[in-house]
């Protein structure tokens, strides 16, 4: 009897981009229309002396979540795959709204990159009070045959298991009163018959927030989750959803049509300081007005 072959993802802790990646995660700067990311109101200090580290912060939801952050006080670190236009556009957001900012381009589904991130946020601040963990990849297919083995981990690898890492490495320096807050989906709870991995992760995301939510509230480390409906993000126009969707992108919310990255950061912030010091396990629903259990 023949063995199969061996699949390449096997035994590795960490693959590279797949070929179906040439385009991801796609550059802020070259869409068309731009996403609205500016903060919508002042700032009232809701961050003040705080270091956050956001992963996708280069553009899209991240871009938003860091300059309102930034807006609110805090000092905020960066990660991102290697949009470095986009990440050096941000910076300068960031900086004009006062805060000091530290770039961390690499993979996070590499775990000794995820720790390095974090020990290069610790070596500059001494500390670390928020992570978001909002980075995430998609792959359109309509047929669950299509999805290789390498696209399969290679989701679960920089949706899930980066956030696993991130949380790792942070753990030693999270104290009382710090916060993370997970980016989930709402193909989660509604699920998605074209995008089968990814909502897959999201549906471990939600669990992995509400068990690290259990695991850590008695140190006094909130754990919470947004669940963003359709946002104009370069997240779908450069690969992960269809070109014949793009047309009627959002079309199908209650509100009839996308969100915009600024209308889901607030929601962020939020869970991210003591306005929510009540909460712990739970998801925010900026979605465009669709119903949703959870």
């Amino acid at each position: 009897m023949t063995s199969e072959p061996e699949t390449p993802t096997v035994d590795k802790a960490h693959i590279a981009e797949t070929p179906e990646e040439p385009r991801m995660p796609g550059h802020e700067s070259q869409l068309d229309p731009k996403p609205d990311w500016q903060p919508r109101y002042p700032g009232s200090g809701r961050l003040k002396g705080k270091v956050a580290l956001i992963t996708g912060g280069d553009s899209g939801i991240g871009r938003a979540v860091a300059v309102l952050f930034a807006r609110e006080g805090a000092n905020v670190a960066l990660a991102y795959l290697e949009e470095d236009d986009d990440a050096q556009a941000t910076r300068r957001f960031c900086e004009e709204e006062g805060a000091e900012v530290v770039l961390c381009p690499g993979d996070l589904g590499d775990p000794h990159h995820a720790r390095a991130v974090v020990d290069k946020v610790v070596r500059e601040w001494g500390r670390l009070d928020v992570l978001v963990n909002n980075a995430g990849e998609q792959h359109p297919d309509e047929d669950i045959r299509d999805i290789t083995p390498e696209q399969l981990q290679r989701t679960f690898q920089t949706n899930i298991f980066a956030m696993f890492y991130l949380v790792q490495a942070a753990r030693p320096y999270l104290k009382a009163g710090a916060a993370i807050v997970n980016c989930t989906s709402v193909t989660m709870y509604q699920g998605s018959k074209g995008l089968l991995d990814y909502s897959a992760t999201k549906g471990a995301i939600t669990a992995f927030t509400r068990s690290l939510s259990e695991n850590l509230i008695a140190d006094g480390i909130r754990v919470n989750a947004v669940a963003p409906g359709p946002i104009w993000t370069p997240l779908n126009p450069f690969g992960g959803a269809p070109p014949e969707k793009l047309a009627h992108f959002g079309e199908g919310t209650p509100m009839g049509r996308a969100g915009q990255p600024n209308e889901v950061a607030p929601a962020f912030l939020f869970l991210a300081c003591e306005d929510s010091s009540y909460m712990s396990g739970q998801v925010l629903h900026p979605n465009g007005g669709t119903v949703v259990n959870g």
